[in-house]
């Protein structure tokens, strides 16, 4: 089955430099989810790594070979979900799914058995002889990830796969890139939905600035992460000493409540807890204010990317 490597690449256009000394890698059977505000690098990346784009610097291998332009039959191992529609409206579902596997010169009875299953997979058996422009956005988006899969390829790259589309297809959508995963195929999921790239991946890799910040299984990555522990209080009027709120972050719940939030750097709740807990439960009962509960929110996701890049990445 595939392995991709992407080998220190660089791209600039112009004076940007888009990426710089990009390495990623993806195993076969693996899922890598690939994360980034806009403009991080991302989609040069991916383009890169499909063989649509040249680096300045750098090389992307597969299955140990080096990709060079023209490499057709290298290119045929991978397969690629873009953004941006790679469908024909105006052709119905079975002639799309056809026409991109006759490009990749599929003919005859295993043609027809590609497409067939196909059509099963992403649940437009129904509609395979209707437009794609009738098709709904959750059904587009069934399709363009159908087509990308005509030629059985070994390794599957997504860019933003489920952007628009209604739940049932999302989670069509993800059902599938499991599947590949059980089928040994190598997949790079590009998304700004960090739920979904949290439940999905094997592997997490954030680019910011066109440099990777970070690589590896996300319970190693999250565990490097500080907890957060909420205390909910009622003030009933009363001022919060100063000792509570040092080095907090303070927002308003409901009237007569606040929440404060103590960020903590020692990976071991229970030990932090245990050390210092007891004091501000102290000065919140000498402030006269009515502990309402405690919360502990362990590292996730959005925290781990918060923490490298400041940025929210719905912007």
């Amino acid at each position: 089955m595939g392995q991709l490597e992407v080998r220190s690449i660089r791209k600039a256009f112009g004076r940007h430099i888009a990426v710089d000394e990009v390495s990623l890698h993806v195993e076969p059977g693996e899922v890598l989810g690939l994360l980034g505000p806009n403009g991080a690098g991302k989609s040069t990346t991916l383009m890169i790594a499909c063989g649509l784009l040249k680096p300045d610097r750098g090389s992307i291998l597969i299955n140990g070979r080096k990709l060079q332009p023209g490499d057709r039959g290298l290119r045929k191992k991978i397969g690629v979900v873009p953004q941006e529609l790679a469908i024909y409206p105006e052709l119905t579902a079975i002639e799309n799914l056809r026409f991109f596997g006759r490009l990749y010169g599929l003919r005859g009875g295993y043609l027809r058995l590609r497409v067939s299953e196909l059509l099963e997979r992403t649940g437009l058996t129904a509609r395979a002889h209707d437009r794609v422009e009738e098709f709904s956005g959750g059904m587009k988006r069934r399709l363009n990830f159908g087509v990308a899969l005509i030629h059985n390829p070994e390794i599957v790259i997504l860019d933003e796969p489920t952007v628009g589309v209604d739940p049932q297809s999302r989670t069509h959508l993800l059902d599938s890139i499991r599947q590949l995963r059980e089928d040994g195929v190598a997949v790079i999921y590009a998304s700004h939905y960090m739920e979904e790239v949290q439940t999905i991946s094997d592997r997490v890799a954030i680019i910011d600035h066109g440099q990777v910040i970070a690589d590896g299984s996300l319970s190693h990555l999250l565990r490097q992460l500080r907890s957060h522990i909420k205390l909910h209080v009622y003030e009933d009027g009363t001022a919060l000493p100063e000792p509570i709120l040092s080095g907090t972050e303070m927002e308003s719940v409901a009237v007569g409540q606040k929440s404060i939030l103590i960020d903590r750097a020692n990976p071991q709740v229970e030990d932090y807890l245990a050390e210092t807990l007891a004091s501000i439960l102290d000065d919140v009962r000498e402030a006269g204010a009515k502990l309402d509960r405690i919360d502990v929110a362990e590292p996730n996701l959005e925290h781990l990317f918060l923490e490298l890049t400041g940025n929210r990445l719905r912007e």
